[in-house]
């Protein structure tokens, strides 16, 4: 980062009573910086995703089916900006490892040239899709993609879409992105190679039944623990107790001019 940005970054934490950061990863950068930094991972509204409540949308499906109901299944998606975070590389090798599967890939193309992206019969790139309709286009998917690079601009993310993925009962592979890694390796496949990677996409389409209870039984428990209901009572016992200790020292932070309690996300 420019140096003027980092010193920008340190003068907010200077005045700052809390600091919330956005994942593990952040949480571990910035917590030799600051005396009070908190680890605030993504949170989710899981009833949009609820396969009952997406079926239900009679005009969401029909806008799902427009898009891909002439794609055959198996189908493995993404939701996301198409970017420099992504591993190309990986979409092509999903495609070549079985013509059958269809990659059906979701956002708008950013920072990237569209020419760079891979082009098979079996990749569909439907281009940026309103919010709203995600959940009914993942409802027909059979398997949900994360195939991040490993670069700096991946080095800090914490892909909410997982806890989305999740939300909607859908197996989900990932690369070894380390905020996914840490806060959902216990649901997500993390896949280290690109053949470990498709092989972890066939293993997941290949699931019986039982399996499937259990996996989707041990994804409900993740969600609901990451509720925004969950999320705001962090954010509001954090706050109450940093307001208790900067009213205990509310004297001395007078005198120098900090008189005012402030949080700062990062």
């Amino acid at each position: 980062a420019p140096p003027e940005l980092r010193q920008r970054e340190q003068a907010l934490l200077d005045v700052a009573d809390v600091v919330f950061t956005g994942g593990p990863s952040l949480y571990d950068a910035k917590r030799q910086r600051h005396k009070n930094v908190l680890c605030l991972p993504s949170a989710v509204d899981a009833r949009p995703y609820s396969r009952q409540r997406a079926l239900a949308d009679g005009d969401g499906m029909r806008r799902a089916d427009e898009l891909q109901g002439a794609i055959t299944s198996p189908r493995l998606g993404f939701f996301g900006v198409i970017d420099e975070r992504l591993d190309l590389a990986l979409i092509e090798a999903l495609a070549a490892a079985d013509p059958a599967w269809q990659l059906i890939m979701v956002g708008p193309v950013v920072k990237i040239s569209p020419e760079d992206l891979p082009r098979s019969p079996n990749i569909h790139w439907l281009g940026q899709q309103s919010y709203e309709h995600l959940p009914h286009l993942v409802s027909g998917w059979d398997v949900c993609l994360l195939p991040f690079a490993l670069n700096e601009s991946t080095r800090f993310i914490s892909p909410t879409k997982t806890l989305e993925y999740m939300a909607a009962e859908k197996p989900v592979v990932s690369t070894p992105v380390r905020d996914v890694a840490v806060l959902y390796g216990q649901d997500v496949r993390i896949a280290d190679s690109h053949e470990a990677f498709v092989s972890a996409c066939r293993d997941l389409l290949a699931e019986t039944a039982e399996d499937r209870l259990r996996r989707m039984a041990q994804m409900a428990a993740t969600v609901a623990s990451y509720s925004w209901d969950n999320t705001a009572e962090t954010i509001r016992a954090a706050i109450e107790r940093a307001v208790g200790e900067h009213h205990r020292t509310q004297g001395t932070q007078a005198q120098s001019g900090k008189g005012t309690l402030s949080a700062v996300g990062a």
